[in-house]
């Protein structure tokens, strides 16, 4: 299914338009101010890719939530899914969990905000 990303030369909106299949695309309207004048925007490209898919719970059936790679490469698809660049700590992280490192729990001690937390 086709989706298209425009912003209305008038109102200057973005908008995404949804079409059943190439062979249905049309010329959309804006859905702000009903102007027909919008611009096609270049959208992101979605790829589908094997293992473990955030849109689909079966994926995660055998997940080993013990396992630090796993957990390293659930923290990647998540972060790589937000579209949205993260923070060198949390690349650290993922690193970390990747190759099998444990996270430490001292690393929280002496947070004030773990100290009403239940052992």
């Amino acid at each position: 299914m086709p989706t298209y990303e425009y912003q209305c030369r008038d109102c200057s909106k973005p908008s995404t338009h949804f079409f059943r299949s190439f062979s249905q695309v049309q010329e959309p309207t804006c859905p702000h101010c009903s102007s027909s004048d919008l611009e096609r925007m270049i959208s992101r490209v979605a790829v589908h890719r094997t293992g473990i898919s955030l849109e689909d719970p079966a994926s995660m059936d055998g997940f080993d939530e013990s396992d630090p790679r796993a957990l390293g490469r659930l923290a990647r698809a998540m972060g790589e899914e937000s579209g949205e660049e993260l923070p060198g700590e949390y690349e650290d992280m993922v690193r970390d969990l990747e190759s099998g490192k444990v996270p430490d729990d001292d690393a929280f001690a002496g947070s004030s905000e773990t100290d009403d937390l239940p052992l």
